[in-house]
């Protein structure tokens, strides 16, 4: 998880040795690598790091990822944008500590801020853990690398040493007539963010994004798609993407929440006030069935759905001056409201039940749950355990008064399989919106972009940030500290991360 306890983001770790009952701190040595790429220098030290993900192979060995950058000028007097990917690997003592100096998987020196990459950004990170798989304890990691020509493409590179060494980037984002509105030139689908590498039994590697070349049809002008790419010859190239389901993003912050949090999306709350402004969007989180390595399932947000349209006065207008999406209906009760989508594939990913969709309307919603109609799912998270029924987790804004204060609660749906679908609350009371990173109101603008989960046994757990105790300052006058109200009236709160094992429903 990112934690800002030494002053600016970081890597951390947590790790348990009783099934999530207890958890124990763990600091990943990433303040400085090997300053080989760097201009061969002995150590390359780095100001910030997040965006991380942990995986296990088969021996029992934990991986970590850490984006790694700098921060540059203004910000500091040093020039250097340098930004890189590393992995981490825990052996034998299950996360207690990592080894050292951190294996690179990109690098990018820019010591003297000039590169043609600006970031090599939101990594994420699987290992094959499927025993007899081709390609058994190979670590893939994937990332989007934001060039100055703007374009976003996504890339992997993969070990087959157990983490020592990483191949050379490969592309994952090929030329398709999926993308006709690309950056530069034409069908290149090359701007795409939020990747996520995972793997099945038969040692396919899927990557599925969120890709905003396409053209929107006629009637829905701010509609974009998820996208998936295959590799079968254990990420050393992809095919082709495919469409997984066209998707509409959350709408434009500042349009609709007094001018808050400027070129961001966010989930508004329904009503007259104006608190939830963290920036969110909606991303994919896919899994491989543990029993049919053909059944692939996609889940992803999407603000238009068969609760939420023109129907009941969610209209999408457009786009903001921003270039985030606008609607009518964003805070009226009942109107637009975000749902959490999945799309299936049978054939082993070439093809999904939403390939053929022109509209998310016609994509599932993952629960069915009676509360959800009319009101807020976002950041969800979507795994198998053992069996093939999916586990799926989010935030929730179906309970109490959530919708219409910001506040949240985190849900669990369990799909497939035997049983009928099932939801069930994780969170025993709700969270109220977030006041970290405040901007001038006191509401905070930045709540940690997305969740995980994993599947152990018939249990799931959903990994969430969690606002439900109260932030401290220094009291007045006193060595001691106090609580505080924010200038919107809201009571400060802190930011934890909290995790609840719970039955698959």
């Amino acid at each position: 998880f990112n934690d800002y306890r030494r002053g600016d983001g970081n890597c951390y770790g947590a790790y348990t040795l009783n099934s999530g009952s207890n958890w124990n701190d763990t600091t990943i040595p990433m303040s400085f690598v090997r300053g080989t790429a760097f201009g061969g220098f002995q150590r390359q030290y780095f100001q910030a790091g997040g965006d991380t993900s942990v995986a296990w192979d088969t021996k029992g060995n934990a991986y970590f990822d850490c984006q790694m950058f700098q921060r540059g000028q203004p910000v500091t007097p040093n020039p250097d944008l340098s930004s890189a990917i590393y992995v981490f690997r825990s052996t034998g003592n299950k996360g207690a500590s990592w080894n050292f100096p951190a294996r690179p998987v990109v690098e990018n020196n820019d010591v003297n801020g000039t590169s043609r990459v600006i970031l090599e950004d939101k990594p994420l990170l699987t290992v094959d853990n499927h025993i007899g798989s081709p390609f058994q304890d190979r670590v893939y990691v994937s990332w989007t690398v934001f060039a100055t020509d703007g374009t976003a493409k996504i890339f992997e590179a993969y070990s087959s040493d157990f983490g020592e060494t990483f191949s050379a980037p490969v592309q994952v984002t090929q030329a398709s007539p999926l993308c006709p509105l690309s950056v530069v030139g034409k069908n290149n689908c090359d701007a795409n963010q939020f990747s996520q590498p995972f793997t099945g039994s038969d040692g396919n590697l899927y990557v599925v994004y969120a890709n905003f070349d396409n053209r929107p049809p006629a009637g829905d002008n701010n509609q974009n798609q998820m996208l998936l790419s295959r590799s079968t010859n254990g990420g050393a190239s992809f095919g082709a993407p495919v469409l997984v389901s066209p998707y509409n993003d959350l709408p434009d912050c500042a349009t609709y929440q007094n001018g808050q949090d400027p070129g961001r999306a966010c989930v508004p709350e329904k009503g007259p006030t104006k608190n939830s402004v963290f920036r969110a969007v909606n991303y994919p989180s896919g899994a491989v069935s543990p029993t049919n390595s053909k059944h692939v399932v996609v889940t992803f947000g999407s603000y238009i759905s068969k609760d939420s349209n023109p129907s009941n006065g969610c209209v999408p207008t457009g786009v903001s001056a921003f270039g985030n999406n606008t609607y009518t209906g964003v805070k009226t009760a009942g109107a637009c409201n975000n749902k959490i989508l999945e799309s299936v594939s049978n054939d082993g990913g070439a093809t999904f039940t939403g390939t053929t969709a022109t509209n998310p309307i016609a994509l599932p919603i993952v629960s069915s749950a009676s509360g959800q109609q009319k009101t807020d799912q976002f950041w969800q998270w979507a795994a198998y355990g053992s069996s093939d029924r999916l586990a799926v987790s989010y935030y929730d804004r179906q309970y109490g008064n959530d919708e219409t204060t910001g506040s949240s609660d985190v849900s669990l749906t369990g799909i497939g399989g035997s049983a009928a679908p099932g939801t069930v609350r994780v969170t025993s009371s709700s969270m109220p919106v977030p006041t970290q990173f405040p901007d001038t109101q006191g509401n905070s603008v930045f709540y940690g972009d997305y969740t995980g989960l994993t599947v152990a046994g018939h249990a799931a757990y959903p990994i969430w940030m969690d606002t439900r105790s109260k932030d401290l300052a220094l009291c007045p006058g006193a060595p001691a500290v106090c609580g505080f109200l924010e200038p919107s009236g809201i009571r400060a709160n802190d930011q934890d991360i909290f995790t609840q094992g719970t039955p698959l429903p």
